[in-house]
């Protein structure tokens, strides 16, 4: 979980400040007539501090009880409403050049991205994954893959332009050059270096692999047959991606009723799964505490016990809150909560009738994907911190530049500092309060598996 923290910070807040500055001045200036404003402009700094504050109220409400709204919807939606109160509804752009085209992208994003998640799915499953020999075909198959998501992360800094970067000159020609040439240098790296771990990690079974023998690349190849496993050795080579969900075929097989199949639904999403090579060196995040299941306890009475009977201000205990409250969101595990008591069955449904209508696919070849998933998870952190943590920071950049020039200059420029400031608050929200969100997605809306992560 922390590492995953890890790199979602860094990709939201590299995307706020790289690309972040054209959403913003669209939220800034595009939104209402922001010229009405010209002999009252404290009333336009006013207004976007009501925006601003409506909107973080409204959705930190949201986080706390799971639901997950959109950033960009409440911040427009919120400076609509200021464009209404003062200056009525003419003063809203209501044209394709202003809100128009915000809303048309409301209904055409989610649907492109469902058609592209289904298209790129359909192609895995029906070419890879129900094939005869799906490890075979995934290992051909993974570095076109590697190729298509660089090539998207690239796009989107140098194709959309980050002021930051000075990428907003380039041609049409450069830019197509820097996309194609990050993609296949990506696909090369991929060719010389994991293909090679891989193949002898799941073709040969090589327990001896660790990560950092992907360094050695081709010479990987040449290592020699792998050594006899010590039988005192348990662990697993890959983890089960499908532990704790049963298939219909399954259940009716093994005679397990609708309650059973929760039960043991629940109890092996908490339990967790045969260790892995990577679990004999795995501790809990320091401050968690954890039940012998594995699930999690209360970890704020825990942590009142742990600090004793001495002052709240002692160092010691000052360190022992600021640690629990700032890790609060690494220390849940919103995976396994997703199957326990915390679900709520008004937004999940019937969760194991969901999961036991999942094909379950081979896992080795499973494997092969977490990478990718990975890949595509910090391109949507990227793409989220350009646009829903720019959304935000419009308002604020409205009432900063009028503060500083008294003046309601259209073209000026976003300030670095406004969107470093939206990409250190994401980060905090996320460390703190993002769980809330993790827990009421994934697993709820469809059983996840790295194959179908990527596609997302």
């Amino acid at each position: 979980m922390k590492q995953a923290m890890v790199i979602a910070s860094l990709c939201e807040f590299g995307g706020a400040v790289l690309v972040g500055a054209r959403v913003a001045d669209t939220i800034r200036s595009k939104i209402i007539a922001v010229e009405r404003f010209n002999d009252q402009p404290e009333i336009l700094m006013l207004g976007m501090l009501c925006a601003l504050v409506g909107s973080s109220t409204y959705l930190t409400i949201a986080t706390r009880i799971g639901l997950p709204v959109s950033t960009t919807h409440c911040i427009v939606g919120g400076v609509i409403g200021v464009g209404i109160a003062t200056i009525g509804a003419d003063g809203v752009n209501w044209g394709w050049k202003g809100v128009s085209q915000v809303f048309a992208a409301w209904v055409v994003a989610p649907g492109i991205a469902g058609v592209l998640a289904a298209i790129l799915f359909l192609i895995t499953k029906h070419g890879i994954m129900k094939r005869a020999n799906p490890l075979r075909n995934g290992l051909i198959a993974i570095p076109c893959y590697f190729a298509l998501t660089s090539g998207v992360l690239t796009m989107m800094v140098v194709w959309k332009g980050a002021p930051a970067l000075k990428v907003d000159r380039l041609s049409t020609g450069e830019v197509v050059g820097i996309i194609l040439g990050v993609a296949f240098g990506i696909a090369t790296l991929c060719i010389l270096f994991l293909l090679p771990y891989l193949y002898r990690r799941l073709k040969l079974e090589d327990w001896t692999l660790h990560w950092y023998h992907a360094l050695l690349g081709p010479m990987l190849l040449f290592r020699g047959p792998v050594p006899e496993r010590p039988s005192e050795y348990t662990h697993q080579v890959v983890q089960d991606y499908y532990r704790g969900h049963m298939t219909k075929q399954q259940l009716a097989a093994a005679g397990i009723s609708n309650t059973e199949a929760d039960n043991f639904e629940r109890e092996r999403t908490a339990e967790g799964s045969v260790p892995t090579e990577k679990d004999e060196h795995h501790h809990p995040p320091k401050g968690a505490v954890t039940s012998n299941s594995g699930s999690n306890v209360d970890v704020e009475s825990t942590m009142v016990t742990s600090t004793g009977t001495r002052p709240w201000y002692t160092p010691k205990n000052l360190w022992t809150k600021a640690n629990y409250y700032f890790f609060r969101g690494v220390n849940h595990d919103p995976a396994s909560e997703q199957s326990t008591a915390k679900s709520n069955p008004y937004l999940t449904g019937n969760l194991k009738d969901m999961h036991a209508r999942t094909e379950h696919y081979d896992n080795k070849t499973e494997y092969l994907y977490s990478f990718l998933q990975v890949m595509t998870a910090m391109t949507a952190s990227f793409a989220h911190g350009s646009n829903d943590v720019s959304n935000a920071m419009g308002p604020l950049a409205t009432i900063y530049l009028i503060w500083s020039t008294d003046t309601l200059a259209s073209k000026a420029p976003v300030p670095v500092w406004v969107l470093v400031f939206g990409g250190s608050a994401i980060v905090i929200g996320l460390w703190t309060y993002g769980y809330h969100i993790m827990r009421n997605l994934g697993n709820r809306l469809t059983l996840h598996s790295p194959s179908r992560g990527f596609s997302m």
